[in-house]
């Protein structure tokens, strides 16, 4: 138990009550294209725009943000369940890992864009904070777009992924 009273399995079980859109971020680094499905994403601020998202420390993700200040949001659709599950599958191939998600390039970053999402950002990094065992990464957008008026969200609810329309 945390010397605050609450143990992290039931703090994991309490907090899957909240509801969170499934994001998968992305960045090159030595050329090598790296992502990862992340459920902890919001908008920060409108002036300037900002988006953070929150990494664990020991994430792969993590260590190429050390070495690109740029990366991709792409804001998954309620049908790409799949492109979330593989993303977030432990194992998986560092090299070619976007092999088997249909993407295009973002025009800053470089990135993976998702195709199919409903949104997608180009980002460069303002600060990142450690908060526990995940660090919060702010950036700035450079670049958005939006995907299908008609498109639907996925988020992560109760340990599920969800598609919501």
């Amino acid at each position: 138990m945390s010397p605050d009273g609450v143990t992290p399995d039931a703090f994991r079980a309490i907090v899957s009550r909240l509801a969170a859109g499934v994001v998968v971020v992305s960045a090159v680094r030595r050329g090598v294209a790296h992502a990862a499905t992340v459920s902890s994403v919001a908008s920060v601020s409108l002036d300037p725009p900002l988006l953070l998202f929150c990494v664990h420390v020991d994430a792969r993700l993590r260590d190429v943000l050390d070495d690109v200040d740029v990366w991709a949001v792409s804001v998954l659709a309620d049908d790409q369940g799949d492109v979330a599950d593989w993303l977030a599958s432990p194992g998986r191939p560092a090299v070619g890992q976007l092999e088997r998600v249909p993407h295009r390039v973002g025009p800053v970053s470089g990135a993976a864009w998702v195709d199919g999402a409903v949104a997608w950002f180009d980002c460069r990094t303002e600060v990142v904070h450690r908060a526990g065992d995940h660090d919060v990464v702010v950036g700035r957008v450079q670049v958005a777009a939006e995907g299908a008026a008609d498109g639907g969200a996925l988020v992560h609810l109760r340990g599920r992924l969800r598609g919501v329309r």
